[in-house]
């Protein structure tokens, strides 16, 4: 099937584009709809961006093409991939808080579909124990430590559409307390022969509510014990266009655009922009509506360089929040060809 002439892909483009803006409009009438669900989840550290690329485009990144962490984006996108992925990204939150995710994705081309393993986990690091007559430490010591391992699917229904889903087991610790819970990501991706216009849709952090539970009694300020509630995971809606409105042999830039719906915070909306030169360098950068502490674009680079019959992607990106301060994430992506792999 032949693409559609210029004009056509224009109007499309010329479409998005409008309801973008519309959208924006909206999103300025109504800034804290949803906003009193605030702090109503746990397990908060499921929604944080620890993909450099995705990060860097402000999290506009259910339609964009498959690469290594194409789970955490949508799983969806997992059997668009012909190549062995193996990704690895670091997410720095500050006064020594790290995040760290681990992926790998295998492509089965003889069913269409592609299996991944992954691992996200956060750590604080050792931390003090004080008190009020002791505020410099007690000689004790304690770990706020969270992670999610993860098994994911994506199966390639026809040319245009697939579907995936990542289920995982969700474990934290929090000085003596420990949480086990299971949670699921569900995504789907359509691409239409207009621009490489691509349309995603992902449920995350689907599941039930989760519990801290420990033998050592938990207090209040005042010595008061508390009794320790039920919480849900941090479910997420999100809905994403992409779209490739320029495009030469040598370069190209996309353009993306997300609704995104939490069970625990106000509506946002996520911009983002890439330009590739020569499937060699990336040039990243995003804005973010309504996300309260967060005004300012996020910005990152990636460079790609071949090896023989693989490839490495080195991406980097950088985020300036009001509350966290400026954050960092570096991420690897290794892609291995597996053209003579069944």
């Amino acid at each position: 099937m032949g693409y559609p002439s210029d004009s056509s892909g224009m109007k499309h483009l010329i479409l998005i584009a409008t309801l973008l803006i519309s959208t924006s409009g909206f999103a300025q009438l109504l800034t804290n709809l949803g906003g009193q669900r605030a702090g109503v989840s746990a397990l908060t550290f499921l929604k944080n961006d620890i993909s450099p690329r995705s990060m860097a485009m402000s999290g506009a990144n259910l339609a964009l093409t498959a690469d290594g962490m194409a789970a955490v984006h949508n799983t969806a996108l997992m059997a668009q991939t012909e190549d062995i992925h193996i990704a690895a990204s670091d997410l720095m939150l500050g006064a020594g808080i790290h995040q760290s995710w681990v992926n790998g994705v295998l492509p089965i081309k003889s069913s269409n579909s592609a299996i991944g393993l992954n691992l996200n986990y956060l750590s604080s690091g050792a931390m003090k124990v004080r008190t009020e007559f002791q505020p410099q430490g007690t000689g004790e010591i304690f770990y706020a430590n969270q992670m999610a391992a993860g098994v994911a699917y994506s199966q390639l229904l026809s040319d245009r559409f697939s579907f995936g889903t990542n289920i995982k087991v969700v474990h934290e610790r929090l000085a003596q307390f420990t949480n086990t819970t299971v949670a699921a990501d569900l995504g789907f991706l359509y691409t239409t022969d207009v621009k490489d216009l691509k349309f995603g849709i992902v449920v995350q952090n689907f599941g039930g509510n989760s519990i801290l539970r420990g033998d050592f009694m938990a207090q209040d300020f005042n010595r008061q014990p508390v009794s320790l509630d039920k919480y849900s995971v941090p479910t997420i809606f999100r809905l994403g266009a992409s779209i490739k409105p320029w495009e030469t042999e040598q370069q190209s830039v996309v353009v993306a655009v997300q609704l995104e719906h939490p069970n625990d915070n106000s509506e946002n909306i996520r911009m983002g922009g890439e330009y590739n030169f020569k499937n060699m360098l990336f040039v990243r950068a995003g804005y973010k509506l309504n996300v309260q502490g967060e005004t300012l674009p996020t910005f990152g680079v990636g460079y790609r360089v071949v090896v023989g019959r693989s490839a490495m992607m080195v991406n980097y990106a950088v985020n300036a929040t009001q509350y966290l301060g400026t954050l960092h994430a570096f991420g690897l992506d290794v892609s291995i060809n597996n053209d003579k792999r069944e």
